[in-house]
């Protein structure tokens, strides 16, 4: 007869920066014998989120989630991390992912349920590395968070920008800082002090920014990068266009091509169709002006789960319309980084990103265009080793129900893909910046 042991349970490194991928394995199993793993993480709000997966242990007695897939469960495949990108929300529909307080780490609860008894250990995700500052920027008229790298820099530094969703997007700012950068994470709408829709947002805003960033933050080698996802990508395209001696890199996540309406984050008084962006006071020409192809229908009256990008493509439809509209990337000086996904529920980003590009090289841009595009990923590109499961949600501001697209596999490994591709572009981007410096 077989004696039985106790599992034991070892996640390596148990506590690290949340884009550090962990190993999880269970020893002191017996051989085929099944065993429960799950996985208990409260996110944003205080929402718990969980996993569950069933594993059949090794002739050795373990399970190593790097090695072994699950028989059944939250997740499919071979997927080390599979446990917490296919996180749910429990009763509730939440979509936080992360604490108000980005200096907050997540801890994950994993409990190992075997015939030999239970096992339990703690996985903690921090997007803020020891020694990451946080600062309130409250000047000049900006509304933003500072994020600080360790020692006295200088450090090139980042201005973070959010979509259509606003606030302040503070979990990138601080795993940026924790890469060294000096990350302004910018609130331009959905903030203190700020109107609550992006409708008629001046870009001097975030030319004050730029310039603040310059000024005071006195970068290495000048070096000052944007990143930006959805409208934000949209807008990190444009800023690098409209202000290109401010700009020293793009980093455009699931980017817009062509300037667009204020859309679901409009001001209901104004509507959809009027201008997010003003320049000079006066609104930009945008892809849904004078454009009588454009029609909602196809999201306002589509089937569920709604696809916004559906709208947009016929937006897409009139040559004019796109030409008017269209950013003029050309007028970027400094290297771009174009994400997208083949699936994205929102908007076109994989064909924005061609668009980009393919008119980077008509042009001969003279600095390095990249482009990571992923297959059957969504929207909501984000950073590793987050959950990836929430794609249907209502928007929050039009509380319009739509998918931003994607399955939880393709969105995960965009989350891992994206990140990695991310940091080499801003490291060679700061590398070629200073070497052009002469520093």
């Amino acid at each position: 007869m077989a004696v039985m042991t106790t599992p034991t349970l070892a996640i390596t490194p148990a506590d690290a920066l949340i884009d550090e991928p962990r190993r999880i394995a269970i020893t002191g199993l017996q051989p085929g014998e099944t065993v429960a793993v799950s996985t208990h993480t409260v996110r944003g709000r205080d929402i718990a989120w969980a996993s569950q997966a069933d594993f059949i242990a090794a002739e050795d007695g373990s399970v190593d989630l790097e090695r072994d897939a699950p028989a059944r469960g939250s997740y499919n495949g071979v997927a080390p991390m599979g446990l917490l990108w296919a996180q749910r929300p429990v009763a509730s529909d939440s979509r936080e992912l992360f604490h108000a307080d980005a200096t907050r780490p997540l801890v994950t609860e994993v409990t190992v349920a075997a015939a030999g008894g239970e096992a339990r250990g703690e996985l903690v995700q921090r997007l803020a590395a020891p020694g990451v500052v946080r600062e309130e920027i409250r000047v000049d008229g900006l509304v933003g968070t500072l994020y600080r790298p360790p020692g006295a820099g200088p450090h090139p530094a980042v201005m973070v920008l959010n979509g259509s969703g606003g606030g302040i997007n503070e979990p990138r700012a601080a795993l940026y800082a924790s890469h060294g950068y000096a990350a302004l994470a910018l609130g331009y709408f959905k903030a203190p002090g700020l109107s609550d829709y992006i409708s008629n947002t001046p870009l001097e805003y975030f030319e004050r920014g730029l310039q603040w960033m310059h000024r005071e933050l006195r970068p290495a080698h000048g070096f000052v990068a944007l990143s930006g996802q959805s409208r934000g990508g949209e807008l990190v395209l444009l800023l690098g266009a409209t202000f290109p001696d401010l700009v020293s890199a793009v980093v455009g996540y699931v980017p817009g091509a062509v300037v667009h309406s204020a859309q679901n984050a409009a001001d209901p008084a104004i509507g959809r169709e009027g201008a997010a962006w003003l320049h000079h006071g006066k609104p930009l020409p945008h892809v849904w002006e004078n454009n009588p192809d454009a029609s909602w229908a196809p999201f306002d009256e589509g089937p569920a789960p709604h696809r916004h990008e559906r709208a947009i493509l016929t937006a897409l439809k009139n040559a004019g319309a796109v030409a008017r509209a269209r950013i003029r990337v050309e007028q970027i000086r400094g290297p771009v980084m174009l994400l997208s996904g083949t699936d994205d529920g929102s908007w076109p980003s994989s064909l924005y990103s061609r668009m980009v590009a393919d008119k980077l090289a008509e042009a001969g841009h003279p600095y390095p265009v990249e482009h990571l595009d992923f297959e059957h990923a969504g929207h909501a590109i984000l950073f590793p080793y987050v959950p990836t499961t929430q794609a249907v949600y209502a928007h929050p501001v039009s509380r319009r129900i739509s998918t931003t697209g994607g399955t939880p596999e393709a969105n995960a490994g965009a989350d891992e893909g994206s990140w990695r591709g991310v940091r080499a572009f801003l490291a060679r981007a700061v590398a070629a910046r200073k070497q052009a410096a002469g520093d």
